[in-house]
Order: C-alpha cells, then sequence, then structure tokens
C-alpha cells in the first residue's frame, strides 16, 4: 500500500485557519463547546470552519445527525467513512476517521477492507455490500439495483436513506478537505503512521 502516494490535495493550505488570538466571541463559544462535548482530534477542521460561524454551527449540527448519533451501526459507519475517504484520496478525512474507527471497535483488517477493490472472503456479506455501494455512489453517482437489494437485506427504508446521506455528505466533505489543502492534525500523525505499517504488513 503506497498511500502516500495516493492522497490528493492542495499543494498549500488555501484558507488560513483561525489562530486562537484572533477568535472573536462567537467563535469563542462554538470552541468551548466542541472542547467541552466532543471527543474528536480535528483542531484544524475546527479551526478551519471558524472563518464562517454561522456555517459552522450548521454543519456541526447535521454532521453530528450522522455521526456519532446516527442510528446506523457505528462500525458500520465508519467502515463507510474510511472507504469514502480512500476513494476520494482524502488523507484527513481518512486518518481521522482512522482513530474514530478504532474506537468504535474496528480492526486492522476491516480497516484493510476499505483498501482493497475487491474486498477479501474475509469480509461479512453486509461489509461487502457496504463497500460496493460506496464505490457505486462514489463511480456513478448512483447505486446500482443489484446492490440496492442487497442493502435491503439489512436495512429498512430509514437507514437506507441514511446511509446514502452518510456517504453524500463525507464524498463532499473530502472535497472540500483536499481543495482547502487541510493538513491531518498533528495529534493524529503518529497513530495513523502506526496504522499504515500495520496495513503494509498484511497487503
Amino acid at each position: 500500500m503506497s498511500s502516500h502516494k495516493r492522497w490528493k490535495q492542495a499543494p498549500t493550505l488555501r484558507i488560513k485557519l483561525v489562530t486562537l488570538d484572533n477568535l472573536g466571541l462567537m467563535q469563542k463559544l462554538i470552541l468551548s463547546g466542541i472542547k467541552q462535548y466532543g471527543k474528536v482530534k480535528a483542531t484544524n477542521l475546527w479551526l478551519l470552519l471558524l472563518n464562517n460561524p454561522r456555517l459552522m454551527k450548521g454543519f456541526i449540527y447535521f454532521a453530528s445527525r450522522l455521526m456519532p448519533y446516527g442510528e446506523l451501526d457505528r462500525q458500520d459507519t465508519e467502515l463507510v467513512i474510511l472507504r469514502v475517504a480512500w476513494n476520494c484520496h482524502c488523507r484527513y478525512e481518512w486518518g481521522q476517521h482512522i482513530d474514530i474507527g478504532l474506537k468504535t471497535g474496528l480492526r486492522i483488517q476491516d480497516i484493510r477492507l476499505t483498501l482493497q477493490e475487491m474486498p477479501s472472503t474475509q469480509a461479512t456479506p453486509k461489509q461487502k455490500t457496504l463497500l460496493k455501494a460506496c464505490d457505486e455512489f462514489h463511480q456513478h453517482r448512483l447505486i446500482m439495483q443489484s446492490t440496492w437489494q442487497e442493502l435491503s437485506g439489512f436495512y429498512d427504508q430509514r437507514l437506507l436513506l441514511e446511509l446514502l446521506v452518510l456517504i453524500g455528505f463525507y464524498e463532499g466533505l473530502a472535497g472540500v478537505l483536499n481543495s482547502v489543502g487541510l493538513p491531518l492534525d498533528q495529534e493524529l500523525e503518529a497513530l495513523v503512521t502506526n496504522v499504515e505499517h500495520e496495513l503494509s504488513q498484511l497487503i
């Protein structure tokens, strides 16, 4: 796995991160709330979004309805996000959800599935279907009928809609992060490097 050659992002940071010294009152209140209630190591993302506090408030509320407060199984959600990040060549999204995915109980073997063009026989039928749905959405902006029927065997209509929105949201976010050139938070670099090494031993 030569993941370092896979990632795509702007060569420089195109939108400056808000500095802690320059935060306005509303920005300080938002950041304080995130630090108090959030458990995601995403300081760079928050400092990027603080350039537009109005947008950030809506972003956080909507994103939280998908993760971590979605109704899909948490491991299913993280498997999907990791596949989306891999398909979109987005290291920031991939690195963040390596950390989150491991905390939800994903194993290195599960993460490995999200890197494979054809998932191994170790993947469960549901995992294979989720990965296929991510790929079809990415390639065609349409999940094929046969895959939809498979998904319908695992989820009801309510969760099928959530799954579609989950894939679409993280596809869009990956494009934003790549276009801005947002670097992965330094506190996650060691973890991601270790996981990449473990994956390289498996693949």
